[in-house]
């Protein structure tokens, strides 16, 4: 494939990749549809611009061969599935996205880029932000564009997360800004930090996201190892917490509701938020134990879950489309097998952001908040989440091989 290009057009071509990849971050928290178009075109710019030796290296290694060789149990997982062939296929899409791993860990091992990408994500979730807190203090505006849960595009739970890897990329800045005395980046990174724990806190708040932010918080006191930061960091999160919690209604009402809506479903099996996700992985368990070792096939779930909320009512009776939990999700397609190959490529992908450095450190948060949001649903599945892992990943974990190979 190499002989088919010249020097300066292959040069041309890999710049063209990197800039796609740019494109695909600033996609993400805006629209699926563009994120699809730049995913294509990103990779038919960067397929002629590989070569194998480079694609097998990072395939044979765990961090970049475990998810295709989840992706291949999700091919195999067809054979064995009592659904019609449309839904296998339907079911092995969740998958595939996965195979953009290796792709990205061989363009941004030797690409410059990687920051590009880091830049692109974070701006245009501030423009995001700005956008829709513009969109809130206007009224007229607020009516005709603003969701249910005061957000402009998708959801409060994908927005949420969207800020809370900002927020921890962000910290990481403002601390080794603020140790440096560079103060006016280290203010503007914690007014940009504010401003998006407002929007989390008063207007759109995610439950995962708010779980995600302490798990994060404490791997960052681990990573800072420096007692005086991180006494100044929790005195400052508590005052913050305690703010919060004392002047926003609405997050003790998202917060709180938990425990109402699993009591209510508890005894009336009434249709909530938590009650059907209880309900989901009370049924995902038992479909696991009926097919423990192999699964019952990619595709399976929705079928699965239809026959079981037949005759039912109230959360019994939904028939779910995924369990809303990454491991439930690949053990019921995949059984056991599935799951381990799914949490050796999440220890894998953790592993390779070991050492120090911001790549390692954003990579580190992008896999630690889709393994956490993974408990609550299957981020992995989802699109935008899902893509948010892939690229998040894939770019972090280029540039962090890059900058271990140039030591």
């Amino acid at each position: 494939m190499a002989g088919l290009w010249t020097t300066e057009s292959r040069k041309n071509l890999a710049t063209a990749a990197d800039v796609l990849a740019v494109a695909i971050a600033v996609s993400l928290p805006w629209s699926t549809s563009a994120t699809a178009i730049l995913v294509g075109l990103w990779f038919f710019a960067l397929v002629p611009v590989l070569r194998w030796d480079e694609l097998r290296r990072e395939i044979l290694t765990p961090a970049g061969g475990l998810p295709v060789l989840l992706v291949l149990l999700g091919v195999a997982g067809m054979l064995w599935a009592d659904v019609t062939w449309l839904e296998r296929w339907k079911g092995l899409d969740s998958f595939l996205k996965l195979l953009a791993i290796p792709l990205l860990l061989v363009q941004f091992r030797r690409s410059e880029r990687g920051t590009w990408v880091f830049a692109g994500y974070l701006l245009s979730c501030v423009a995001l932000l700005a956008v829709t807190a513009i969109v809130i203090a206007v009224p007229p505006l607020a009516a005709t564009f603003l969701h249910l849960d005061n957000v402009i595009v998708k959801n409060a739970a994908t927005q949420s997360g969207e800020f809370v890897i900002c927020i921890f990329g962000l910290l990481y800045l403002m601390v080794s800004t603020g140790e440096q005395k560079r103060w006016p980046w280290a203010f503007a990174c914690a007014a940009v930090i504010l401003a998006m724990l407002a929007n989390i806190f008063y207007f759109s708040t995610g439950r995962t996201a708010l779980v995600t932010i302490f798990v994060l918080f404490a791997l960052l006191a681990l990573k800072i190892r420096n007692v005086k930061t991180i006494t100044k960091l929790l005195v400052a999160a508590i005052v913050l917490g305690i703010i919060a919690w004392m002047s926003s209604p609405y997050l003790r009402s998202r917060t709180e509701t938990l425990q109402i809506e699993a009591q209510i479903y508890e005894e009336t099996n009434t249709r909530t938020s938590t009650g059907e996700r209880l309900e989901f992985w009370k049924k995902s368990a038992e479909f696991m134990r009926q097919a423990p070792v192999i699964g019952h096939g990619t595709g399976s779930i929705r079928t699965l879950f239809e026959k079981a909320a037949a005759g039912q009512t109230g959360a019994a009776g939904v028939a779910a489309a995924n369990p809303h939990n990454q491991t439930l999700a690949v053990g019921i397609q995949l059984g056991v097998l599935g799951i381990a190959v799914l949490w050796a490529m999440w220890v894998a992908h953790l592993i390779l952001f070991r050492r120090g450095g911001l790549a390692a450190w954003i990579g580190l948060v992008v896999v630690v908040q889709n393994l956490v949001g993974s408990l609550f649903n299957s981020h992995l599945f989802d699109f935008t989440q899902g893509w948010t892992y892939v690229v998040g990943f894939g770019v972090a974990g280029g540039v962090a091989l890059r900058t271990r190979s140039e030591k």
